[in-house]
């Protein structure tokens, strides 16, 4: 079900797409549950997509308040998506081994999820996209390609361990020699109930 190589070329195809035609659909995925279960990896990765570009427009120079008031609105409702997407992820992968009789629950316990990996892998397509760029402009003062080329060969190598990690994670709770848990994220910010913030106003205004 989990190949992180098919991962890892689905996000910077979909990477490219979208800065080519940012209106081009999510796509990602072909019929039956290995294209469903890729869908749903594209998903994820067009939040994080997402959520970097409307964090671009609050670095903008000359942003006024209320843009930028804006930007942290969408910004806040774009990453409960992206965490949300991420349980979604770790939910049909546990439901697949469930089916299976997995995960083995005396195996050792994995602290991050293959959800959480494949959001890590998600970000790092998107700063190597965005590094290369960097590497490649013509217009960049001395040194801007050699300092990115550097950075660019760290990141790739650190996406190359992840990818590594994700696909041993996978074979070992197949395997029955380890396990991993769905953690839910439990945001608070954007629960009226939960965030003092918003509550708090709310009572001293004496609204509902």
């Amino acid at each position: 079900m989990v190949s992180a190589e098919e991962i890892v070329r689905l996000q910077d195809r979909l990477t490219q797409e979208w800065h080519e035609k940012p209106d081009t659909p999510v796509g990602g995925s072909s019929s039956g549950p290995d294209g469903e279960w890729l869908g749903l990896v594209a998903r994820q990765h067009r939040a994080n997509f997402d959520l970097w570009h409307i964090e671009d427009k609050a670095r903008t120079p000359g942003a006024s308040d209320g843009e930028i008031a804006l930007v942290k609105q969408g910004v806040d409702v774009t990453n409960q998506l992206r965490n949300d997407l991420v349980e979604e992820l770790d939910r049909a992968m546990m439901g697949w081994m469930e089916a299976r009789g997995l995960p083995n629950p005396a195996a050792p316990l994995q602290s991050e999820s293959p959800g959480m990996m494949i959001d890590r892998l998600s970000i790092l397509a998107l700063k190597i996209y965005h590094t290369k760029e960097e590497a490649e402009r013509m217009d960049a003062p001395p040194g801007h390609a050699e300092r990115n080329r550097e950075r660019l060969a760290i990141l790739e190598e650190q996406r190359g361990d992840l990818a590594g990690c994700l696909d041993t994670l996978w074979r070992e709770t197949v395997g029955g020699t380890r396990r991993f848990k769905l953690y839910r994220q439990l945001k608070m910010y954007n629960d009226p109930t939960l965030n003092p913030a918003i509550y708090g106003k709310s009572a001293a205004s004496g609204g509902g």
